[in-house]
């Protein structure tokens, strides 16, 4: 019912008004409209082949070798590829020049350091899992390492890279965030465009076009990169001898080059931020700090922007959208359980959010319940759900993997003993969801925290959430505003950052139990 009403019906909302002849022909026939797609087409192909040709180096290192620090950097680039997009762009904007912090060198940079993760976890997986014995052989018989990785590794490491490929390519065609923050009138991408027209413009029809044109287009890639996989994965069994092994010789330059140019990539612009935050009329001070809980310019005139007000609400707003997603979460997991084979229908219908973008979300659901008796858009709880709606795949994901390892035999041998059916699910399954629905929580909360598209329709005035108090005020004059952005940025960045890491230690103790 929570899907029907909060994606599919929004959704079907947006593909009538996309698919309007007359809205159809006058997008179309705009050159500005395919400006946009020229330059979210490319600049995606271009961030894709940037990010998977610099992650290649420290997928090598993490999948082949033991280090000191290796675990540190994977939980680096995790909590970095879990980072909102916005403070992605602020990060970027603190540590470039002011010559370049609006360049498209910077919106590539921003792209790689958020997506460098896909790569490495991606293809180091599947690094892990290839026999060094090939690569042995390979020089064995004379060829160098470039040679061997050329005709042996790269042709097995297909699969994986086109996987990342295209989880790259989803996430740069569609980017909005980095864009919103550090891109131009002439550097705008089709999710930007499409909150441009929606809610500056009232252009909704050609709003609605765009939507389509970018849905067509990911679901072209995701046919593209499932065809590849196909035809392209091979399968190993690997020993004792191919697990990883701490580097020796000239192997140690190769690896602490790949380590340290990695983390200089992510952590660089983390360290900005934080200074950019204390830097105020040429000097050091926590003035931005103290500033955040007084909106007031000058005597009689207020900001416009609160910005504990904001962190106020993202909080509050988390908190919902997390009780949300847990309790959506939770009662499709009982009932695609109890549905047996044709619970995979919901299975996959629930999904269907995480393949959609969140402007498109939010655009759905801003036409769909603009009007009565569906006038919806001055309720509180509209943004929380629209987050719940993006989190609560994590929540089912998460939780069916721990429910479809428990033995059946357990649950039928509670009934055999003569306990309800409620019971024995109580006892049997119950217990084990602990774990699960405490790193779900945990990713939900960071997704609500973070979530800039979907709010970026939804939030009324007076309204914002710390994301897009962060985009207003990095688009203000004056440098009080620009560090008190930094200064929120760096609030969010330790708040996710500081929930991925417990999620992360939570998984870890839950394995090694």
């Amino acid at each position: 019912m929570f899907l029907a009403v909060f994606y599919l019906w929004p959704f079907g909302t947006l593909l009538a008004r996309g698919l309007d002849g007359t809205a159809l022909r006058e997008t179309l026939d705009r050159p500005d409209t395919w400006r946009v797609l020229w330059f979210t087409t490319w600049q995606a192909c271009a961030s894709t082949a940037l990010t998977v040709v610099i992650g290649l180096a420290p997928a090598w290192a993490v999948s082949r070798f033991e280090f000191p620090g290796r675990r540190a950097l994977t939980s680096t680039l995790t909590a970095v590829f879990v980072l909102p997009t916005v403070v992605v762009g602020a990060a970027f904007v603190a540590l470039l020049p002011d010559s370049l912090d609006r360049s498209v060198w910077a919106i590539l940079g921003a792209h790689v350091a958020f997506n460098l993760a896909v790569v490495v976890r991606t293809v180091g997986a599947a690094w892990e899992r290839i026999p060094v014995d090939l690569e042995h052989a390979g020089a064995t018989l004379g060829a160098t390492r470039l040679t061997t990785f050329r005709t042996v590794t790269l042709p097995l490491l297909r699969s994986s890279i086109a996987a990342a490929a295209a989880i790259v390519f989803l996430f740069t065609f569609t980017s909005f965030g980095v864009i919103r923050v550090l891109g131009t009138a002439n550097r705008t991408t089709i999710e930007v465009e499409v909150w441009r027209r929606a809610t500056q413009l009232g252009d909704i029809g050609g709003a609605a076009v765009l939507s389509i044109i970018q849905l067509v287009a990911l679901g072209i890639m995701v046919a593209w990169s499932s065809r590849q996989q196909r035809r392209h994965t091979h399968r190993f069994v690997t020993s004792h001898a191919d697990r990883r092994r701490r580097p020796v010789g000239r192997e140690r330059i190769s690896v602490a080059s790949a380590v340290g140019l990695t983390a200089a990539i992510v952590v660089a612009p983390l360290v900005a931020l934080v200074e950019r935050s204390m830097r105020f009329e040429g000097g050091y001070s926590l003035t931005a700090w103290r500033a955040l809980g007084n909106n007031e310019i000058r005597p009689g005139l207020r900001l416009g922007i609160d910005p504990l007000g904001a962190l106020q609400r993202s909080a509050t707003t988390a908190i919902w959208a997390t009780l949300f997603a847990l309790v959506i979460g939770a009662t499709a997991v009982a009932a695609i359980s109890a549905l047996g084979r044709s619970g995979r229908v919901l299975d996959v219908g629930l999904m269907l959010p995480l393949g959609t973008s969140a402007i498109t979300i939010g655009f759905g659901m801003l036409i769909t319940f603009d009007t009565p008796p569906v006038d919806w858009r001055a309720e509180w709880w509209l943004v929380p759900v629209g987050h719940a709606l993006v989190a609560a795949p994590f929540v089912v994901r998460t939780a069916m993997a721990v429910v479809r390892s428990i033995p059946s035999d357990q649950a039928a041998a509670a009934s055999t003993l003569g306990a309800s059916p409620v019971r024995a699910w109580a006892h049997t399954t119950l217990p084990a969801l602990r774990r699960p629905f405490a790193a779900a929580a945990g990713f939900a909360a960071a997704i609500s925290l973070g979530e800039f598209g979907a709010t970026s329709f939804l939030a009324r005035s007076g309204g914002e959430t710390l994301p897009i108090a962060i985009e207003r005020l990095l688009g203000r004059t004056g440098s009080l505003f620009q560090a008190q952005a930094f200064a929120l940025s760096t609030i969010l960045a330790a708040a996710t950052i500081t929930i991925v890491m417990l999620v992360d230690r939570g998984g870890d103790r839950a394995h090694g139990s």
